[in-house]
């Protein structure tokens, strides 16, 4: 499926509904893992409340009986396995207190080590990277997916950096999201409630002042949260220009080198690389100004508990609902409840601020997901037919009918072309560059569809064929011969999974690349450097036509197949390309006139139309033609007579 141009604007803020929607749209990629969340949830949750409650009975054994020497609460003797009677006596002798503080010790020491060593930090930590990195391989692949199959007016308007930066960075946010927007928020939430509903037991007032200094904070950070998601579109721009500046850079180093252009290009990077630095400080430093003005609140929510306990402290007030309370201490107000209490209160603060801060980041994760989803939203423009129909073999004719193509409104490309290909020969387009050569064989390939007019094979509308099977009876090779770093055997039958060596071998005989391959240090097992920095220009375009070839299809286009190959070399591939080629239907496009002379037909296209057709000698015949006046200017004056075979 092809895509259109069309690219939606982003909003700028989309408020919380915004963000909730895209949050929803993780639901796919989550929901095969689901069961695995739920499962590390659960474990981390009950690791959470365990540790929160036994931290009330430790704090209350530490602070009322080891220091203090007050008998075990029932549930603390049990806890700690030792006789009955440490909860039965007025005070705990020093023995008593000496066996509490062993046990107490061996206790806290072997808890923690199982805990925070062994389940925290080993089984859930690699159990949490496991589910998330699944997450994130799935979008990525999906978002791959979808870029390959982008039109080439998507390709040709987007910045490749931009499509990398998208796919890369702005989808790893979903790793972020399944933990900021969901698992850190409950664990958060719950440990929230629970400090809620310990301080409530301690004394109400505590409650009512954490859920009173609450309801301002989030008014404040709701009023924050547009601001905030405006300077995290700008951050991720930034660095998406920055990173489109990366790509191009390095793509194009041989052109900077050869022009001694790197000062320049460092400018423009070392800007590109501020602005992107700049917006991520403005983006920190409003997180930093928000966390701010709820610490204030917090404080002063804060230092009101811990006058108020001061008080209860002073005065020995029994705690609310003492008899609950009792199961692990603290029925009176004394030293030890403070501390428990203060700390809850603080611990509240802290997961809220906490909360808070996570709220702010989810900001910035929902505009990195929207731009990802981007990729998966384009409306596509080029579609299979609802009943494709197969390619019609063998092909016998293909043909243009008053094709008109535009990639913009006001800019015709190709209008009223018409033209006819007949299997065992080989048509030249000719013609002056941006002619529009290339996109009459992009129509062909179904990278884009006409304006008007059509294209057939064998009669058939190539509109009512599946694009799968449509481009797998084409084979091009383009003028930018792109190679890999890869056997110089699986550049060629990179497109052709099927070939087998021979094929390969075959296939590099006819574009003249046996023998230079052969010469190399492992022949065809010879590994290519990046992009097959280690050949000539010559040797790449005939690896290039190798790799077209071998893939054995019944249509071949060729786009100036011989513009880096000396006289010899160029006229034995075109040689082979005609015996070759006698079963099948070879378009070239082409400026070369050694390779235009030998073509069955040669088309010459001007302004978007075929002016001319025939072969070489009916149009050099005509007086005032003007494939006459092209070959005569190429040729720089060269008498007719002369160019002519």
């Amino acid at each position: 499926m092809e895509v259109s141009t069309h690219r939606s604007a982003l909003p700028a803020t989309f408020g919380l509904p915004g963000v909730i929607r895209v949050f929803v749209r993780t639901w796919p990629y989550l929901k095969p893992q689901l069961l695995h969340i739920l499962c590390w949830l659960v474990l981390q949750l009950t690791s959470y409340t365990a540790v929160g409650l036994v931290m009330v009975l430790v704090d209350d054994i530490l602070n009322n009986k080891i220091m203090l020497g007050h008998p075990l609460e029932p549930a603390q003797a049990t806890f700690l396995m030792v006789d009955p009677s440490f909860a039965e006596v007025e005070e705990l002798s020093e023995e008593q207190r000496f066996v509490v503080r062993d046990r107490f010790v061996l206790f806290v020491v072997v808890g923690y080590f199982l805990n925070m060593v062994v389940l925290q930090l080993g089984f859930l930590h690699y159990y949490y990277t496991w589910i998330i990195q699944r997450i994130n391989q799935r979008l990525r692949v999906t978002m791959v997916e979808k870029a390959e199959h982008l039109s080439l007016r998507y390709h040709s308007h987007a910045r490749t950096g931009d499509a990398i930066y998208r796919v890369y960075q702005d989808s790893a946010t979903i790793t972020a999201i399944i933990d900021t927007a969901i698992l850190d928020p409950i664990n958060m939430i719950w440990k929230l409630a629970l400090a809620c509903l310990i301080l409530w037991l301690f004394n109400p007032v505590l409650g009512l002042i954490c859920i009173g200094a609450t309801v301002p904070i989030v008014f404040v950070v709701a009023w924050y949260t547009p601001r905030l998601q405006r300077l995290a579109r700008a951050a991720r721009e930034s660095n998406s220009n920055l990173t489109s500046r990366i790509q191009e850079s390095f793509a194009a180093i041989r052109v900077i080198k050869a022009n001694q252009a790197e000062s320049t290009v460092m400018r423009r990077f070392d800007r590109d690389s501020n602005q992107a630095l700049n917006a991520a400080l403005r983006l920190r430093m409003e997180m930093i100004l928000l966390w701010m003005i709820v610490l204030a609140i917090a404080g002063a929510a804060m230092y009101t508990a811990d006058y108020l306990m001061a008080g209860w402290t002073v005065d020995e007030e029994t705690t609310w609902l003492a008899g609950a309370i009792t199961l692990v201490g603290f029925a009176v107000w004394n030293l030890g409840a403070f501390q428990q209490a203060s700390g809850r209160v603080r611990e509240y603060f802290d997961w809220g601020r906490g909360l808070i801060n996570k709220w702010s980041l989810m900001q910035d994760m929902a505009v990195g997901l929207q731009r990802a989803y981007h990729l998966l939203d384009v409306e596509p423009d080029v579609t299979d037919p609802a009943e494709p129909v197969p390619v019609p073999m063998p092909i016998r004719e293909l043909g243009y009918r008053g094709v008109d193509f535009a990639y913009e409104a006001d800019q015709t490309v190709l209008d009223g072309v018409d033209l006819t290909a007949r299997v065992g020969t080989v048509t030249a387009v000719v013609g002056a560059t941006g002619s529009g050569k290339s996109t009459l064989m992009s129509l062909l390939l179904r990278l884009y569809d006409p304006v008007a007019g059509s294209v057939h094979i064998n009669g058939v509308d190539i509109r009512d064929i599946g694009i799968e099977d449509l481009r797998g009876s084409i084979a091009i090779a383009l003028q930018e011969n792109v190679l890999f770093a890869a056997t110089v055997a699986d550049n060629i039958g990179y497109a052709s999974h099927e070939a087998t060596r021979g094929d390969i071998e075959a296939a590099a005989r006819i574009a003249c690349a046996d023998e230079f391959i052969r010469e190399m240090a492992e022949g065809y097992d010879t590994e290519l450097g990046e992009r097959g920095g280690k050949l000539s220009t010559g040797q790449r375009q005939r690896l290039s036509i190798a790799r077209a070839i071998v893939r054995d299809t019944p249509i071949l286009i060729l786009d100036e197949p011989t513009a880096s190959l000396d006289a010899e070399t160029e006229q034995r591939l075109l040689a082979n390309l005609s015996d070759w080629g006698r079963s099948r239907i070879v378009f070239l496009i082409t400026h070369r006139l050694s390779t235009i002379r030998n073509a069955d037909q040669i088309a010459f296209l001007t302004g978007g139309r075929i002016q001319e057709i025939g072969d070489h000698d009916t149009l050099m015949a005509i007086p005032d033609g003007r494939y006459r006046g092209f070959v005569v200017a190429e040729t720089e004056g060269t008498p007719v007579d002369e160019v002519a075979p």
